[in-house]
C-alpha cells in the first residue's frame, strides 16, 4: 500500500471515532447505544421465531424452536466472541497509527472465517440429529428440532459473515452501520415468519427459512454499506489466505471463542437438565431464554464497547483513559441493569405472555426468570471488566475465568437444583448470577495485579527515557 493510500486510510477510518481524545462519557455513549440497538434488533428477529410459532404453530414446534435456538445462539455467540479479535486489532492499529496493517488483517479474517463457516455448516446440517438427541429434546419435538437446526445451519455462512462485518465496522469506530443492516434483517424476518408460519402454516420449517432469508439480506446490506463507506482500505489477492495477522487473530480469538463456547455449552447443559423435567418446563425455559437474550444485551454491548475503547487507547499509550472508560461502562450498566432486573422480576409473567397464551408455560418461564435476573446487575460489572481485559488482549485470562465460572459454579449448582425432588426452575435459574458473582470476584483480584503490572511497565519506560 502506498504512503498516500496509508495516510488516506488512517484519515478516513480513524475519523469515524477517535476514542483517544475528548469526553470519555460522550464517546462511550455515542458508540454503545448503536451497538445496543443492533443487538436488540438481532435478538428480536430470533425472538420473533418463537413468538410466531407460539401463536400460530404447535406446542411441539414451540419446544423445537426453543431447543434449536439455544444451539444457534451458542454458535452465534461463539462467532461474535471470537470475531472481537478483529475489532480489537483494528482499534489497536488505529491507536498505534499503523493503518497499513489493516489490509492483511482483513484478508486473513475473511479467509479464516470462511473455514469456520464451512465447519459449522457440516456440523449443523449433517449432525443435526445427534445435536437434537444430545439436547434431550422432548420426543414429540425431536424431528422438528432436527429440521430447525438443518435449515438454520444451511444459512450459517450468512451468520458468520454478518458478525465478521459487524466486528470490522466496530473496530473502525462505526457502530451505526451494523444497526442499520440488522434493522433490515429484522424487518425481513418478521415478514417472513408471518408469511411462512401464520399464512402458509409451515410451522418450524417456516420460522427457520425466514431466519436464513433475513440473515442473507443483512449480509448483502452490510457489504453494500462497507463498499459505500470508502474506508480507504485496499484488499488485493495477496492479502487473502494465511499471513502474520492470522496468528494474531487466533491468539486473541481462540480464548474468546472457547470462553463463549464453554459458557454457552453450560447454558445448553442447563437446557438439557430442564428438558428432563418435561415439555412444560422445556417450553417455559425456552420462553424465558428469549427474554434473557434481551436482558443480557446491555452487558454484551458494554463488553464490545469497552474492548474497542480500551484497545484504541492502549495502542495510544493512554492507560488512565482505559481505566476511566471501564468505570463509566460499569456505571451505565448498573443503572440500566437495575431497571431490567425490576421489570423481569416483577413482570416476568406479563413478559412471558408475549410468546404464548399457555398459562403453564407462562408460569414456568416467570419462575426461571425470578432466579436468573440478578444476573442483569452482576454482569454489568463482569462484562465491563472483561471488555477491559479483552482490549489489552488478555483473552487467555477471560477464558480461564469463564472456565472457572462454568465448571465450579454454574453447571454443578444447576445440576444439583434440577435433581432435587420437585425441582424449582427459579432455583435452577439462580446458577447464572452466582457464577457471575464468582467471576466478578476473580476479575477484581486479577485487575489489581494487572494494574500493578501496567504501572511498573510505565515506570520502567520513564526510567529508560
Amino acid at each position: 500500500m502506498s504512503e498516500a493510500v496509508m495516510d488516506q486510510t488512517h484519515s478516513e477510518a480513524h475519523s469515524m471515532a477517535d476514542f483517544t481524545t475528548g469526553s470519555i462519557t460522550k464517546k462511550i455513549l455515542g458508540f454503545i447505544l448503536p451497538v445496543l440497538g443492533a443487538l436488540v434488533l438481532q435478538a428480536a428477529y430470533g425472538a420473533v421465531d418463537l413468538l410466531v410459532v407460539g401463536r400460530f404453530g404447535t406446542n411441539a414446534g414451540l419446544s423445537a424452536v426453543s431447543t434449536g435456538s439455544q444451539v444457534m445462539n451458542l454458535v452465534t455467540l461463539v462467532v461474535t466472541g471470537s470475531s472481537m479479535a478483529v475489532t480489537v486489532l483494528i482499534s489497536r492499529y488505529l491507536g498505534e497509527k499503523r493503518p497499513q496493517r489493516l489490509s492483511n488483517l482483513l484478508g486473513a479474517a475473511f479467509s479464516l472465517y470462511a473455514i469456520v463457516a464451512l465447519i459449522l455448516f457440516i456440523a449443523l446440517v449433517f449432525g443435526n440429529q445427534t445435536i437434537a438427541v444430545l439436547m434431550q429434546s422432548p420426543e414429540e419435538a425431536l424431528s422438528m428440532t432436527e429440521q430447525y437446526l438443518a435449515i438454520c445451519g444451511s444459512g450459517i455462512f450468512f451468520i458468520v459473515a454478518y458478525n465478521l462485518l459487524s466486528a470490522i465496522f466496530r473496530g473502525l469506530g462505526d457502530s451505526r452501520s451494523p444497526l442499520a443492516f440488522v434493522g433490515i434483517a429484522c424487518a425481513v424476518n418478521v415478514a417472513g415468519d408471518l408469511f411462512f408460519v401464520a399464512v402458509v402454516h409451515m410451522d418450524v420449517a417456516g420460522a427457520a427459512i425466514a431466519t436464513v432469508l433475513a440473515q442473507a439480506i443483512s449480509v448483502i446490506a452490510a457489504l453494500a454499506m462497507l463498499k459505500k463507506k470508502n474506508t480507504g482500505i485496499s484488499l488485493r489477492k495477496e492479502n487473502f489466505g494465511f499471513n502474520e495477522e492470522t496468528g494474531r487473530i487466533l491468539r486473541i480469538g481462540i480464548p474468546l471463542a472457547l470462553q463463549d463456547l464453554l459458557t454457552q455449552i453450560s447454558f445448553v447443559i442447563v437446557c438439557a437438565f430442564v428438558n428432563k423435567l418435561g415439555l412444560t418446563a422445556s417450553s417455559g425455559y425456552g420462553i424465558a431464554c428469549k427474554l434473557i437474550n434481551f436482558a443480557m444485551l446491555l452487558p454484551s454491548a458494554l463488553m464490545q464497547s469497552a474492548a474497542a475503547f480500551v484497545s484504541m487507547n492502549a495502542g495510544a499509550g493512554k492507560d488512565d483513559r482505559t481505566a476511566e472508560g471501564t468505570k463509566i461502562c460499569i456505571r451505565i450498566g448498573l443503572i440500566i441493569g437495575a431497571a431490567v432486573f425490576a421489570l423481569c422480576y416483577l413482570k416476568g409473567d406479563l413478559l412471558s405472555s408475549i410468546f404464548t397464551s399457555n398459562p403453564e408455560y407462562i408460569q414456568a418461564s416467570a419462575a426461571y426468570l425470578r432466579g436468573f435476573v440478578p444476573e442483569t446487575i452482576v454482569t454489568a460489572v463482569l462484562f465491563s471488566l472483561l471488555g477491559y481485559f479483552n482490549g489489552y488482549q488478555r483473552t487467555i485470562w477471560t477464558m480461564v475465568q469463564g472456565l472457572l465460572q462454568t465448571f465450579v459454579v454454574r453447571i454443578p449448582f444447576a445440576y444439583a437444583m434440577s435433581t432435587r425432588p420437585n425441582a424449582s426452575l427459579a432455583a435452577i435459574g439462580l446458577a447464572s448470577p452466582l457464577a457471575s458473582l464468582f467471576g466478578v470476584i476473580l476479575n477484581l483480584f486479577y485487575l489489581r495485579w494487572f494494574r500493578k503490572q501496567l504501572l511498573m511497565k510505565s515506570q520502567d519506560a520513564l526510567s529508560q527515557n
